[in-house]
């Protein structure tokens, strides 16, 4: 879409909402649809959520103010989950729930065979980032995408002029420093995986940047993972002219004023857009949407990539609005000269620039000006002296410069909560009324629900009399049909067309208008009819596969380096996957495993964006045997290759882990759709992965047995941001090729970072993770193929794993052997991983 095609009713401010309150705060301050979860199946396993009884009341409160309903159902579902699934999407189409937002593709398989036309939104889980990604989920008629946050405008503007899709955006909110649906380092490090709305929050932790090999000083920048939050209220003129259709809020953890605040904010600045107003934000909108939760706003990735402005590394949490710095330490408060309006009653909290120790804060008892105490507000630009409650703030503790910052502004809350918390409709809508009319016979009334369009007659019970002294008029049906406060409705429109002076007692007038209210609110909540099919979850897919026996399996080796190539192939691997982080590295080595005879897969990047095919058609030309694919959007480019050139020579095309596959429905989408070979999520624990093997084509599978998990993928540059004077790749100086960085945690665990040849990094696990102990359960359900993945092993180290499992798939030694070797012979120790959650 253009900027002429975009009207005021195609855009659509969605809101978040963990709770009935939120809920509230949404509809009365303006939005035009909620995404909310219910107790099972949402990316925020830690809201409150809402349960599956009670969608019919959820749906039938937010169509009552014509507001849709997406119910997100954004995570992996596992095998043993599916049924589960099913009965949730059967409540969804029952409660007349206007689309789920899905990760999981075989879910979105799963909705399909139950119904042809339920909407489905493709959540940002997806990584959806380019045009090849959306054409990719059209076979499966979704209505609108939800792209990932790291595409800018350009490149929003250009997925949707060539996929002619509808596109949702994020606005406002907390960043995920990951891609979304690419995030392993909850699954990791606790068992609790971001795919599964479990995130722990490994990005807000503290890290020391470690570069070949020593420490950097980095002195309060800790945070170096942690983003600011986005807030992009002033480029929504920019969004709506490149397309957008829906402006998305994150927030389904947060409170009901900073939903009502930041809905609110967002709505104004859509309206201003409309009514042809280009004004910004005041300053004071600004610092209202920094009050309610702000690490800090950035525009995110929208204008393009700015690391420096990504990422502030002083502090993880919410600061809210700055004051000012600590100018003078008080016998009972503080001097500050203040660049916010501050009152009594206001939280503050002094930052003394390391977040991870117990900081002062409190409400503020007194504020003086030049020794006078000030009733309202002390304005900005003011010298002040802040007196803090007795009891809360320790002065000792203080020290010149500290930063202050107000946390919580009272009366603000108590101004949105108003919003909300009334008996008054949130929102009203116009009708029109047409009234007709003559002696003898009935009063007849239409009334039509403008917004909603459904009309109803309403006659009134008595006939209409010939008037002995007021005849009823214009003005007096406008007085009584318009007395429709306390209700949805207010009259827009009425006309008259009575025949001579004619009346009807007064209580017919109001019986008529209570009468007509009464059946066009009926007619608002009803659900949209979607069709249903009768099906069921496994159809066909019982698992046959024979066992595979002892010399029979094969292993692949993926290596990151040419000399880990070269061992691989000395060590007798019949496929090299090479997955190295420039391209100009391939050629090299194509030709050392094809000259021993041996063949090759060149691994994709994890994200597609446009303008990015030639990256692909560089593999193409280097003629491997496989590519492994690791996004839709190439998985795409490939799959069209194929069919624009049947008589070429294409290679096999291996799906990796990437591509979240946790179930047999998953499994047969992306085989159906062309891939030769997929491999199963590292969501997955052993029963999972067997519960998925036991029902898919396990002869097309492949199992990553041994390697150092991917925790973090990400567009933000540790690299850039911290060892460069750039901003972005254009002017970094690329210190990736002189140096190796890695963040070292809490346990002084020190996980390397790595590049793709799109600039983005790759936080892998330190620490080697095995499923040894499970090739033969694996085995027995038919799995033939597995995978070793390399990091920064030596060539010996290559030589070594490879030969233990080698022998562990002939059956010469048992997987414990090789578990019980490896981790003998690796200083860091081996982990089990997910397969063990």
């Amino acid at each position: 879409m253009n900027k002429q095609a975009l009207r005021r009713e195609d855009v659509e401010l969605l809101a978040p909402a963990g709770d009935w309150d939120c809920m509230r705060a949404a509809v009365a301050n303006g939005a035009d649809a909620i995404f909310f979860g219910v107790e099972k199946f949402n990316a925020r396993a830690r809201a409150n959520n809402f349960r599956m009884a009670e969608l019919p009341e959820i749906m039938s409160f937010l169509h009552s103010y014509g507001v849709k309903g997406f119910l997100t159902f954004n995570i992996l579902v596992f095998e043993n989950e599916l049924e589960d699934a099913k009965e949730l999407i059967d409540a969804c189409i029952d409660a007349g729930v206007d689309a789920v937002i899905v990760q999981d593709l075989g879910l979105v398989k799963l909705i399909r065979e139950i119904s042809p036309d339920f909407p489905i939104h493709g959540s940002t889980q997806m990584t959806i980032t380019s045009p090849e990604a959306v054409e990719f989920t059209k076979p499966w008629g979704m209505e609108r995408v939800v792209l990932g946050r790291e595409n800018n405008l350009k490149q929003i503007q250009k997925i949707g002029e060539q996929a002619k899709l509808p596109m949702e955006v994020f606005v406002h909110g907390a960043l995920c420093v990951s891609y979304s649906g690419q995030c392993l380092t909850s699954e990791m490090w606790g068992g609790r995986s971001a795919n599964r709305g479990e995130c722990a929050q490994a990005c807000r932790l503290p890290y020391d940047l470690i570069v070949d090999g020593e420490q950097k000083p980095m002195g309060d920048v800790a945070y170096l993972l942690s983003p600011k939050d986005l807030a992009a209220i002033d480029l929504m003129p920019e969004l709506i002219e490149a397309g957008v259709t829906s402006f998305k809020i994150e927030g389904r953890l947060k409170s009901p004023e900073y939903v009502a605040n930041v809905v609110s904010k967002y709505r104004k600045a859509i309206d201003r857009y409309f009514d042809g107003d280009n004004t910004p934000p005041s300053e004071e909108e600004m610092r209202e949407l920094q009050q309610s939760f702000s690490r800090g706003f950035t525009h995110g990735f929208l204008e393009g990539t700015n690391n420096k402005q990504l990422v502030d590394g002083t502090f993880p949490k919410s600061r809210g609005v700055y004051v000012g710095r600590v100018e003078k330490i008080l016998r009972d408060g503080v001097v500050c000269k203040i660049e916010a309006p501050l009152k009594r009653g206001d939280g503050i909290v002094f930052d003394a620039g390391d977040p991870t120790k117990q900081e002062e804060g409190g409400r503020i008892y007194d504020l003086r000006r030049k020794g006078v105490k000030i009733d309202g507000e002390a304005g900005e630009g003011w010298i002040v002296d802040i007196v803090p409650g007795r009891s809360d703030v320790d002065l000792r503790k203080l020290h010149v410069g500290d930063r202050i910052w107000k946390t919580n502004d009272p009366a603000l809350d108590k101004r949105l909560r108003q919003t909300f918390e009334t008996e008054k409709p949130y929102r009203v809508f116009p009708v029109h009324v047409k009234a007709v009319g003559h002696a003898g016979g009935l009063l007849t009334t239409v009334w039509t629900d403008v917004q909603k369009g459904t009309t109803v007659q309403v006659d009134s019970e008595m006939e209409l009399e010939i008037a002995k002294k007021r005849p009823m008029d214009y003005a007096l049906l406008e007085e009584q049909f318009g007395r429709l406060g306390g209700t949805v409705y207010q009259l827009e429109k009425l006309d008259v067309d009575l025949q001579g002076d004619v009346i009807v007692p007064m209580r017919e007038l109001n019986n008529i208008r209570r009468r007509a209210v009464e059946l066009l609110a009926g007619e608002r909540p009803k659900p949209p009819v979607y069709v249903k099919r009768a099906a069921t979850v496994y159809g066909d897919a019982a698992h046959s596969a024979s066992p595979v026996a002892r010399g029979e399996a094969k292993l692949t080796a993926l290596c990151r380096s040419l000399p880990q190539v070269e061992a691989a192939l000395e060590a007798g691997v019949e496929m090299i996957y090479a997955d190295f982080e420039f391209i100009k590295q391939f050629p090299a080595a194509v030709e050392a495993v094809h000259a021993a005879g041996k063949r090759i897969a060149l691994a994709t990047p994890r994200i597609h964006m446009p303008n990015e095919n030639g990256y692909h058609k560089n593999i193409l030309r280097l003629k491997p045997d496989a590519v492994l694919v690791r996004n839709t959007g190439a998985l795409y480019f490939y799959l069209r290759h194929r069919m624009e050139n049947p008589d070429a020579d294409h290679p096999q095309l291996i799906g990796d882990f990437s591509l979240n596959i946790a179930n047999h429905k998953a499994v047969d989408l992306f085989l159906e759709a062309g891939c030769d070979l997929v491999t199963p999520s590292y969501d997955l624990n052993i029963q999972q992965m067997v519960d998925l093997l036991e029902r898919s084509k396990t002869s097309q599978m492949e199992i990553v047995i041994h390697q150092h998990l991917p925790m973090f993928h990400t567009e933000h540059c540790v690299y850039c941001t911290f060892l460069s004077e750039g901003t972005d790749f254009t002017n970094c100086g690329r210190p990736c090729e002189s140096h190796r960085a890695s963040l070292q945690d809490r346990i002084g665990m020190s996980h390397p970072v790595r590049v793709d040849e799109g600039c983005r990094n790759t936080v892998y696990n330190v620490i080697e993770q095995s499923g040894a102990e499970y090739l033969t359960n694996f085995m027995d359900l038919g799995v033939s193929s597995y995978r070793v993945e390399f990091l920064e092993e030596t060539p010996e180290q290559v030589h070594e794993v490879i030969d233990l499992y080698n022998r562990a798939l002939r059956g010469e030694i048992s997987g414990t052997q090789v578990w019980k070797t490896l981790k003998a012979t690796n200083q860091l120790g081996v982990t089990r991983g997910q397969l063990v959650k």
